[in-house]
């Protein structure tokens, strides 16, 4: 009579035999679970089931086509080529997959395993954490959907639904995703997560937040290990008082440092300006931003914009003592309210201290204040910090301002212009040392009186509607005023005149006069996935391979329909993540 209780040499002599029989029996390829250890037990009120049990060398341990598992006891159904283990289970499948549960079931004919009960699986670079795990040998895949954790070398994953592959070491995770860091938390509707390398693929709508910044994208890629990442399509990073766009962004944590290509807009919240162009840098921690490509900032004045353009923007301090710098080719534009004409300038650099109000025009500089064209070796206007109104006009060396006339320009130079204004318009101009008139006097019914050519210590001329009405000599030196016929033609510029009028910005869209579009780089987009089908397959019950003895039924092995589906390349029509070409809006926006 054979005892209860063999020895291990027994257990697997009995079963050599036993196979042998068993496998002659059926007409199956199917190759069957193989006991390697254990105690064997045969209970008589379970027929189908034989039990084994660990023993004092160790626990259970089965083999099947390249997994093995371990446990502190097997239920094995021959008949199925079935086991149920538990205690203390371990599943191991090579180096992709180890796997322990407090339960576990593996089905040889499916290859197909069932982990519950404090599911641990790893990998040599991740920890997933869940409650039940589904694993399909065949399609060398994982999968949970009651919420699970995942944690790798630098951060800890969390989602309601995940899926695992083991070929590609890609984890894809739906519906409530999660990553914390201790420098950021991530949110996505999708993500997924190569555990090699710690990358990321963040898809639909999606936050990085850290407590200096939140990047937010609807495809981004995010480096989970070296803190940097790209992102496109609507994509943005807010700095808390400074907020990048761009169809293309570029961020490193470590550096404090962001960069952005294509349609780029500069949001500052605390001045009210913005900022745009076709490339930008920007590093938080120094409180700089470098943008170039068509730049062009927009400070709100007043009830009205105020734009600075220059071939590179540089905009550098704290919110409160912002400084923008402009290089190369810069142009100035102010459309004042309505009825007004515009102020607008031109020079080789500009410099706006938006604290203090003021604007400096440098190297070459003219502006156009109404109908007065300004020039000089540096201008400079200064605003009224608490109305926000232009205040004064300094003009400095080699000073000339000049006017058209129906019959010429009228003009006045000297070594230095004041100009004061009232309600943004000119009204008031003080040339001081060596100033010098030509001036087209005019009566009450605008008929020419004469041209007054005087030189003067200084000069004051007053401005109605921004055109001269008046002029007051101070230790007037020389001049009077000449009848037309008696001034000739070839004195009536003053030296060093030069009139500039065609080069008057005289609307907005003047800003970029002249100036060739850039040239813009197309965007390197980010794939979404591949469409893998769903986990499980679209069965029908009856053709379901379930041994009697699983814990699991048919509805265990179908598709929730109401689960999230992955977006994928056959579900957006703009898979590769470029955006579409957008047009200039500079044209467009105020």
């Amino acid at each position: 009579m054979l005892s209860n209780v063999l020895t291990t040499k027994s257990v697997l002599l009995f079963f050599i035999l036993f196979g042998s029989v068993l496998h002659a029996q059926q007409d199956t390829l199917k190759q069957k679970v193989d006991i390697k250890s254990g105690y064997l037990e045969i209970k008589p009120e379970l027929p189908d089931a034989i039990i084994y049990t660990k023993d004092a060398d160790g626990q259970v341990y089965i083999v099947h086509e390249g997994v093995e598992m371990w446990c502190d006891q097997a239920y094995v159904y021959l008949k199925d080529n079935f086991v149920k283990a538990y205690g203390s289970v371990r599943i191991a499948q090579g180096d992709t997959v180890q796997m322990n549960s407090k339960y576990a079931e593996y089905n040889g004919n499916t290859q197909f395993a069932f982990a519950s009960g404090e599911v641990v699986m790893k990998n040599p670079q991740t920890t997933l954490k869940t409650d039940t795990l589904y694993f399909d040998r065949i399609k060398q895949q994982a999968y949970y959907r009651t919420g699970g954790t995942v944690r790798d070398t630098a951060s800890t994953l969390t989602s309601r639904i995940g899926r695992y592959y083991a070929n590609s070491k890609k984890y894809q995770f739906l519906s409530k995703v999660v990553i914390k860091n201790p420098k950021y938390t991530v949110n996505s509707e999708q993500l997924d997560f190569y555990s090699e390398t710690g990358a990321a693929y963040l898809y639909g709508e999606s936050t990085i937040v850290s407590e200096t910044s939140t990047v937010y994208c609807e495809r981004g890629y995010y480096d989970t290990r070296n803190d940097n990442g790209y992102f496109v399509k609507n994509s943005r990073v807010d700095y808390n008082n400074r907020i990048l766009y761009g169809d293309s962004i570029y961020f490193d944590r470590n550096r404090s440092f962001a960069s952005a290509t294509n349609n780029i807009r500069v949001l500052d919240t605390v001045n009210k300006s913005l900022i745009k162009g076709h490339y930008a840098e920007v590093f938080r921690a120094k409180d700089s931003l470098f943008i170039t490509k068509r730049a062009v900032a927009i400070t709100l004045r007043d009830n009205d914009s105020i734009y600075v353009h220059a071939d590179t923007l540089q905009v550098t301090g704290k919110p409160e003592n912002r400084v923008i710098k402009g290089f190369h080719r810069a142009r100035l534009f102010k459309q004042g309210a309505p009825g007004e004409e515009p102020t607008s300038g031109k020079c080789d650099s500009i410099y706006v201290y938006q604290k203090s109000g003021i604007t400096k025009l440098l190297r070459e500089p003219v502006l156009w204040a109404g109908e007065n064209q300004m020039t000089g070796d540096t201008i400079h206007i200064l605003s009224d910090t608490k109305t926000e109104k232009l205040d004064t006009l300094k003009v400095f060396n080699n000073a000339f301002l000049v006017q058209k006339d129906s019959l010429g320009y009228n003009q006045v130079k000297g070594e230095r212009l004041i100009g004061l204004f009232t309600n943004n318009e000119l009204d008031t101009v003080n040339i001081n040392k060596n100033a010098e008139v030509i001036y087209y006097s005019r009566n009450e019914e605008n008929e020419l009186v004469g041209i007054n050519n005087t030189t003067s210590s200084s000069i004051q001329m007053y401005l109605e509607q921004q055109k001269i009405s008046g002029i007051r000599f101070i230790k007037q030196a020389d001049g009077k005023v000449y009848p037309p016929s008696k001034f000739p033609e070839n004195a009536r510029k003053l030296t060093g005149f030069q009139w500039r009028g065609d080069e008057r910005l005289l609307r907005k869209e003047d800003l970029f006069k002249g100036k060739p579009a850039p040239i813009l780089p197309k965007i390197q987009g980010i794939q979404l996935p591949e469409d893998e089908g769903e986990f499980f397959e679209d069965i029908p019950e009856d053709e379901l391979n379930i041994p009697e003895a699983s814990k699991l039924g048919p509805k265990n092995f179908q598709n929730n329909p109401d689960d999230p589906k992955p977006l994928t390349r056959d579900s957006d029509e703009n898979s590769d993540g470029i955006l579409p070409k957008k047009e200039n809006s500079e044209e467009k926006e105020n």
